[in-house]
C-alpha cells in the first residue's frame, strides 16, 4: 500500500508546486536552490486537473495515515532494539531510518495542521513542507532500493488467502530469524486478518470523512473533517471561501461607486467601469475552484473573457498577465497568469456566480476564474490586469 500510495502523494504534491508557477516566483518557497523542479506550462485542460491532483494529494495522504502508523507499529521491535547500533553499517541504516520515519511523520503532522488552518508550529509551512518532502523522498528511495529483496521475500512467504482464514488462536509469530520479530513475543491479541481489517477500516473511515470535500455533491455532508465546514449558508454565493473580505480589509469604502478595472497593455492604459464590464459580451461556464488544502467546489461563473480584455488593452496574444487585487496585504494579493491561461476560452473576469452578483467574500465586484488554476491564484477583488507580450 505504501509502495504505491506514497509515490502518488509525492508526485501530486510536486505537481501542486508546479501549478503555482515557480517560473514567476510565486510558488513557495521561492528559492529552492538545486531542488528546483523542471518548469512547464501548467495546462488549463482538463478544467478539473488541479482539483484532481490536489484532491488526491490531500485525500490519499490522509487515507494512508493508518497504514503508516501500522507500518511503524509492525517494525517497532527493530526501531526499539538495544543497543541501537552495533556496526558502522547499522549506524548508516539507523540514520536513513531516522530520515525516513522522521520525514514521513513531519510531512503528515504539518500537512494535517495546514489543511485545518492550524499553524501552531511557528514557521513557514510551505518552506518546511517542501524541503521536508525532499528529505523524505531521498530516504524513501534509498530504503526501497535496499529492502526490495526483503519485500519480495515477505510477500512470497505467506498466502494472503490463508491469512484471511486464520483466527487469532491459530496466529503464530514470524520466525525468530526475522530481525523484525520480538525476542519473546507475547500471545497474539489480534490476528493478521484483524490487523488488516483494523487498518483498512481506519483508512476507509478517514476516506469517508474527507473525500466529500473534493468530490462534492451529497458526499460533502459526510466530510466531517472539511476545514471550512459542510454548509455555507443559502443562496447563489453559499460555497466555501479561503479568505473573507473582512480578513482582506475589503470594505464598501474600498470598493465604492468609483471602482474601475485598469487594463494595461504595451503603451496603453484603459479604465473600464463596472457598468461597462456588464455591457460587454458575457460568457458563462461551470468550473471548479480548488484549494491547496484539498477542498474544492464547482459553480456556474459568468463574466468577460480574459482574452477579450487583452484585446481591449491592445495585446491580442499575451504571453503573461499580471493581476492585482484591491487587497493591500497578503501573500496572494496578486498573481501572474500564463499565456495559455489568459487565452483559454473559459478564463474569465467573473462578475456573477450562479446567476447572482459576487458576494463580498467571493470577490465583488470582479474576480479571476481560470480552469485548472490553484484557488488562491483566482484573484478576488481585482483592481488591474497588465497584459504582457513577453
Amino acid at each position: 500500500m505504501l509502495l504505491v500510495g506514497l509515490p502518488l502523494v509525492i508526485l501530486t504534491g510536486l505537481l501542486s508546486y508546479i501549478a503555482y508557477g515557480p517560473q514567476f516566483g510565486q510558488a513557495l518557497p521561492v528559492d529552492v536552490g538545486w531542488l528546483r523542479l523542471p518548469g512547464f506550462e501548467w495546462p488549463t485542460r482538463p478544467a478539473w486537473l488541479y482539483r484532481l491532483t490536489q484532491g488526491v494529494h490531500v485525500g490519499l495522504g490522509l487515507v494512508l495515515i493508518p497504514v503508516v502508523l501500522a507500518k511503524l507499529w509492525s517494525v517497532a521491535p527493530k526501531l526499539l532494539s538495544w543497543p541501537p547500533v552495533r556496526s558502522v553499517a547499522e549506524l548508516l541504516e539507523r540514520l536513513s531510518l531516522l530520515l525516513l520515519v522522521g520525514g514521513v511523520l513531519f510531512e503528515i503532522v504539518t500537512g494535517v495542521l495546514n489543511i485545518q488552518y492550524d499553524y501552531i508550529f511557528g514557521f513557514s509551512f510551505y518552506t518546511a513542507h517542501y524541503f521536508g518532502a525532499w528529505v523524505f523522498i531521498g530516504a524513501f528511495v534509498v530504503h526501497v532500493l535496499v529492502k526490495v529483496p526483503r519485500m519480495v521475500k515477505g510477500l512470497r512467504s505467506r498466502s494472503l488467502r490463508t491469512e484471511l482464514r486464520t483466527s487469532r488462536e491459530e496466529t503464530r509469530p514470524e520466525p525468530l530469524a526475522d530481525d523484525l520479530v520480538a525476542v519473546a513475543p507475547a500471545e497474539p491479541t489480534l490476528s493478521r486478518r484483524g490487523v488488516l481489517a483494523l487498518v483498512g477500516g481506519g483508512s476507509v473511515l478517514v476516506a469517508a470523512l474527507t473525500a466529500g470535500q473534493s468530490i462534492g455533491g451529497f458526499t460533502r455532508q459526510a466530510a466531517f473533517l472539511l476545514p471550512r465546514g459542510r454548509t455555507n449558508g443559502e443562496g447563489p454565493n453559499a460555497f466555501p471561501v479561503n479568505r473573507t473580505a473582512a480578513a482582506a480589509g475589503i470594505t464598501a469604502e474600498v470598493v465604492d461607486q468609483r471602482w474601475g478595472l485598469v487594463l494595461l497593455g504595451e503603451g496603453r492604459v484603459v479604465r473600464i467601469g463596472l457598468d461597462d464590464l456588464r455591457q460587454m459580451r458575457q460568457h458563462a461556464v461551470r468550473l471548479p475552484i480548488a484549494c491547496v488544502e484539498g477542498w474544492s467546489t464547482t459553480q456556474l461563473w459568468s463574466g468577460v473573457r480574459l482574452r477579450e480584455l487583452a484585446a481591449v488593452a491592445g495585446v491580442s496574444a499575451p504571453a503573461q498577465a499580471h493581476v492585482r487585487s484591491l487587497e493591500r496585504e497578503g501573500a496572494f494579493n496578486q498573481a501572474m497568469l500564463q499565456g495559455n491561461q489568459v487565452l483559454d476560452p473559459d478564463s474569465l473576469l467573473a462578475l456573477r456566480v450562479n446567476g447572482a452578483d459576487l458576494s463580498w467574500d467571493h470577490g465583488y465586484p470582479a474576480r479571476i476564474i481560470v480552469p485548472a488554476l490553484p484557488g488562491v491564484h483566482n484573484t478576488k477583488w481585482v483592481s488591474s490586469i497588465e497584459f504582457r507580450r513577453s
